[in-house]
């Protein structure tokens, strides 16, 4: 049975994509951590920055909501709240910088109606399904085909179908790349535009957005292998049966 083994052989398929993980996950908090230090020339903290860029960028009607923990910002084109972790709002720093102007990058985003982001707002509901209830449909479908042997066709049907709901999650982590590289790209441009950043700290900004792209990328992988190897499993005994 493929799945007897299915620890170890997981293990093995995904041992890139989740060496790739750990890395991007060492990246993203040792880069913000060594620019959450550096203090930006202006003095301006996150909620600084966020003024200004809102202002000048027609963003004014964004709401501002605070949050605890570091790295929790994000932008909801729902409710176009803006929410900000207590490091990135309070503090003058690079790094505050950053994340700010790559979040109202998503506000930018939504404004001027980027497809990628509304495409990605619009399967959010079947994607969080699929991340749910994808993996757990397989396993049920692989059992009930070991159990039936030669004649099991309900669990061959009960997996694939996991495997198309798995397949909503990946696309959702597939398109999250272009909306996430689109809006570090929006944040460069935001903060030199408003001449907020000098040169020195513009690389620094970089180094955050780069950093943060390489976790969406890992994740990218992840599902995409996840998915492989669910399938080889699936369809791989289906032919030996």
């Amino acid at each position: 049975m493929p799945f007897l083994f299915f620890n170890f052989q997981y293990l093995i398929f995904m041992l890139p994509a989740i060496g790739l993980a750990l890395f991007a996950q060492w990246k993203v908090k040792s880069t913000y951590q060594k620019f959450s230090q550096v203090r930006n020339m202006q003095n301006m903290t996150g909620a600084d920055v966020a003024r200004v860029l809102m202002r000048n960028e027609g963003l004014d009607y964004v709401q501002v909501e605070m949050i605890p923990g570091d790295l929790t910002d994000h932008y909801d084109p729902r409710g176009k709240i803006m929410r900000l972790s207590a490091g990135s709002s309070q503090t003058p720093s690079v790094a505050a910088m950053a994340v700010v102007a790559h979040e109202l990058g998503h506000a930018m985003q939504d404004k001027q109606g980027y497809f990628w982001l509304q495409l990605r707002s619009g399967i959010v509901g079947i994607a969080n399904i699929g991340s749910s209830f994808g993996t757990i449909l397989v396993f049920i479908g692989l059992m009930f085909g070991a159990a039936a042997g030669r004649g099991g066709n309900l669990g061959f049907t009960i997996a694939v179908a996991g495997l198309i709901l798995m397949s909503a999650a990946v696309f959702f982590s597939l398109i999250t790349l272009p909306v996430e590289l689109n809006a570090s790209s929006r944040a460069r441009e935001m903060l030199m535009r408003n001449g907020l950043v000098t040169t020195q700290e513009a690389q620094g900004v970089s180094s955050m957005l780069n950093a943060a792209a390489l976790t969406y990328i890992a994740g990218a992988a992840q599902a995409v292998l996840q998915l492989l190897y669910f399938a080889s499993i699936i369809f791989g005994g289906r032919r030996r049966g």
